[in-house]
C-alpha cells in the first residue's frame, strides 16, 4: 500500500464527474479507478445512465478506499467534483451535494480561479481548482477531449495517488485502448496528463 493510499484512513473518497457525451467523463472515471486499483486500492467506477448522445450531459463516479468498499449506493455527497465542461456548472447543478467543509471542485476552464469562485458564489469551505484542459488537449492530442488531462489535475489536487505510479497505470491502460495503429496517441495523452498536473491552479 502506498503512502498516498494510507492518507484515506479507511474512509472512501467519493468523486463525481460531469461532462458531455463525447468528452470522455466515463472513460476518465474508469481510467482513474483502474489506476488506483493498480496501486493496491479498492475502487468503484461507474456511470450514471441516461442519454448518451453527443453533447448530452453525462455523469460518472468513483469510490476509492484503502479498505474493502461495502457500499454500492449512488454517490450523493462527493468530496470531489470534476467538471469537464464549464457550461454545465449551472444547468447540471454540479455543486449539488458537494461536501462544503473541505470539498474540492475541479473545473476545466480558462478563467482565473478567483473570477470563477466569484461567479459561482462558492462557500469558503469548498476548494476550487482550475485547469485549461481543453487548451492542453488541443495542444497535445489535437482535439478538444479534456478527460485525459483532467486525470493529472485530479491527482495533483487530491494527492490520493502517487503521480508516477498513476502515469504507469494510465500508460498501460491507454496502450490497451489505442491498439491497431493508434499507438501514436498514447504519448500525447500522457503529455497532456503531466501538463495538467503541473498547470492546475487555485
Amino acid at each position: 500500500m502506498t503512502e498516498s493510499c494510507s492518507m484515506l484512513g479507511g474512509q472512501a473518497l467519493e468523486i463525481r464527474w460531469h461532462g458531455r457525451g463525447g468528452q470522455g467523463a466515463k472513460t476518465a472515471a474508469l481510467l482513474f479507478g483502474e489506476a488506483a486499483l493498480d496501486t493496491g486500492m479498492f475502487i468503484q467506477a461507474f456511470p450514471e445512465y441516461g442519454p448518451e448522445r453527443m453533447g448530452a450531459p453525462v455523469a460518472a463516479f468513483n469510490r476509492l478506499s484503502d479498505k474493502p468498499i461495502r457500499s454500492h449506493a449512488g454517490v450523493k455527497n462527493p468530496r470531489v467534483v470534476v467538471v469537464l465542461d464549464a457550461s454545465l456548472i449551472e444547468p447540471a447543478k454540479v455543486t449539488e451535494g458537494l461536501i462544503e467543509d473541505g470539498g474540492i471542485l475541479l473545473v476545466n476552464s480558462n478563467l482565473e480561479p478567483a473570477e470563477l469562485r466569484k461567479r459561482l458564489n462558492l462557500p469558503t469551505g469548498i476548494k476550487l481548482y482550475v485547469v485549461d484542459a481543453s487548451k492542453i488537449a488541443m495542444e497535445t492530442v489535437g482535439k478538444n477531449v479534456p478527460n485525459t488531462p483532467m486525470l493529472g489535475a485530479l491527482v495533483k489536487v487530491t494527492g490520493v495517488l502517487e503521480f508516477d505510479q498513476m502515469m504507469e497505470a494510465v500508460k498501460h491502460k491507454l496502450g490497451e485502448k489505442f491498439r491497431g495503429g493508434k499507438e501514436k496517441f498514447v504519448e500525447p495523452n500522457l503529455v497532456s496528463v503531466r501538463r495538467a498536473y503541473e498547470e492546475v491552479r487555485c
